[in-house]
């Protein structure tokens, strides 16, 4: 599979193959790598200001100058950017994951965070405390829409708190799946 990368307009675009008819058709829709760059560029600064420029330097090793040139709008800097390595330690310490979800948000893909940090924090219980963990949750999530559906309408509000519950149990089956995996190899 081949990409052809055109000037258009003085910036560079990338014309993907269609996936249906080959790389000889390609897909009309042209992606503006100027434009990403420039959303992943004000992501990095995010996240390395959410951390704070002294704590970014001491987790990547890289200077304050370094850094500032990741995020940068400057023509000169404009193809350099973050290592993933360094996106993962910045993540690690961030009140939220910035470099990630903008990647994501790219992609169309949702992403659900919750806070957690599996490296810190350790499931406690089981499989049998999952399976109540489980079985509250869906409860909660049938009281929300019982509720929600009581007037025939389902309000902004009311998706939102079914939204929450169902990202809580969708946390709940995901903490399952991991106790049952560790029991598998134990």
């Amino acid at each position: 599979m081949t990409f052809d990368l055109e000037r258009i307009h003085g910036k560079n675009s990338i014309r993907f193959p269609d996936k249906n008819n080959g790389a000889e058709n390609a897909v009309q829709e042209r992606v503006n790598m100027a434009d990403i760059g420039a959303y992943l560029k004000k992501h990095t600064e995010a996240l390395v200001k959410d951390v704070g420029i002294e704590a970014a330097c001491a987790l990547t090793g890289k200077s304050k100058a370094t850094l500032g040139r990741y995020y940068s709008d400057n023509a000169e800097h404009a193809d350099r950017f973050i290592p993933v390595d360094a996106v993962a330690r910045l993540e690690g310490a961030s009140s939220y994951p910035h470099v990630t979800s903008a990647l994501a948000e790219l992609k169309n893909i949702t992403l659900s965070y919750d806070g957690r940090n599996s490296d810190t924090e350790t499931r406690t219980g089981g499989v049998n405390a999952d399976v109540i963990a489980l079985s509250q949750r869906f409860a909660m999530l049938m009281t929300e829409y019982q509720t929600a559906i009581e007037d025939g309408i389902i309000t902004v509000n009311e998706a939102k708190r079914l939204l929450k519950e169902t990202v809580q149990l969708q946390q709940v089956l995901i903490d399952m799946k991991l106790h049952l995996e560790e029991e598998s190899t134990s």
